[in-house]
């Protein structure tokens, strides 16, 4: 015979707290004018709490299968956060952060049982999320997601996250050398530090797939100002008129060949879906993925609440019931039938003093 096992709701202790106080209601008279409540009553009201109790400890027992999605994947997104990502330019006017957003969420639904991390670069590299299976996280981390204020740009480059980079994935390799990991390079490739920007340099076998995805377009678009509380364009500190930025497509070509991985341009949600940058990296993927199936549960709380329902029906029942039988004996009283009529008063006509 199978075993019953129970996962409830709520802690144990909540659970008996509940009920004991619901316990209580029921067993406690209605009221000093109206007695005791009737035995049949309580007993039905008990059951209901019961039965709440039993549906709250979810029990079941073992039976079927459920499919299991089992992926040795560390995926990083890299995402450029400078002043440029806010250039409108994608998909007409919108800001490219809006693709970049969306391409993220696309590419984390498409790596369903991976492991994400979301590193940003400006002038600065930040972990804004560690490795968590966590996809909401992702989606959350993305949406909450500021760009540097555009009153401190001061120049970046678009390879300044590659020291932080290297590192991470060298300590992921040390931790989990079985898994495979993928980067997802995220930006315009326009380079407006001073210095040339430092190639990416990494052991060969460190990143198994990924893709470089670029934004923006040749025409550019205006930048709005960020961080300023200011609905103002980023103006050229030369001429005084909005600046523009430009992708730089070679620059991003040229991290894609540093990083062993495809370059996608997107301009659009019209374009090929960033899912594609997920099966232009499946040599990792697929490899790496496994559906399995593992034990399930048949759950069996909702027989309590059938039950449930049905003792509820009975109590509406006999609520009505109460109520058209005292609503009847109030209309049809027999004291007021039985109670003696009060005598209208007589007048009597005053006596003389004497005979006439």
């Amino acid at each position: 015979m199978a075993s019953v096992t129970f996962l409830p709701v709520a802690a144990w202790p909540l659970l008996l707290l509940l009920v004991a106080l619901a316990g209580v209601l029921v067993w406690w008279p209605a009221g000093a004018a109206e007695g005791p409540q009737p035995l049949v009553g309580q007993l039905r009201r008990s059951g209901a709490v019961v039965l709440l109790l039993v549906a709250a400890l979810r029990p079941g027992v073992p039976g079927g299968s459920v499919a299991v999605t089992a992926t040795d994947l560390d995926v990083f997104f890299v995402v450029d956060t400078t002043s440029s990502t806010m250039a409108q330019d994608y998909d007409g006017d919108r800001p490219r952060l809006d693709g970049v957003r969306a391409d993220v969420a696309a590419i984390a639904a498409g790596l369903p049982g991976s492991r994400f991390s979301l590193l940003t670069f400006d002038h600065e590299t930040v972990t804004r999320l560690p490795l968590t299976t966590d996809s909401q996280a992702l989606t959350t981390a993305m949406d909450v997601l500021q760009v540097e204020t555009s009153t401190y740009s001061q120049g970046s480059s678009i390879t300044v996250a590659g020291p932080d980079l290297d590192a991470t994935l060298q300590r992921d390799r040390q931790a989990h050398p079985d898994r495979t990991r993928l980067v997802f390079y995220l930006g315009d490739g326009e380079q407006t530090a001073a210095a040339k920007p430092t190639p990416f340099a990494f052991d060969t076998d460190l990143v198994g797939g990924g893709a470089v995805l670029g934004y923006g377009t040749a025409r550019g678009g205006q930048m709005k100002e960020t961080g300023t509380g200011r609905d103002g364009l980023i103006t050229d500190p030369t001429t005084g008129a909005p600046a523009v930025s430009t992708i730089d497509e070679q620059a991003l070509k040229d991290i894609a060949q540093q990083l062993a991985v495809p370059y996608l341009h997107r301009t659009s949600p019209q374009d090929a879906p960033a899912l594609d940058a997920v099966r232009l990296a499946q040599s990792g993927a697929v490899s790496s993925t496994a559906t399995s199936s593992a034990a399930g549960r048949s759950e069996l709380y909702w027989v309590a609440l059938l039950l449930l329902a049905a003792v509820a029906a009975w109590e509406v029942a006999a609520t009505l019931a109460a109520v058209r039988m005292r609503t009847s004996t109030s209309a049809t009283d027999p004291a007021d039938r039985h109670r003696p009529a009060v005598p209208s008063p007589t007048k009597t006509r005053p006596q003389t003093g004497g005979r006439r």
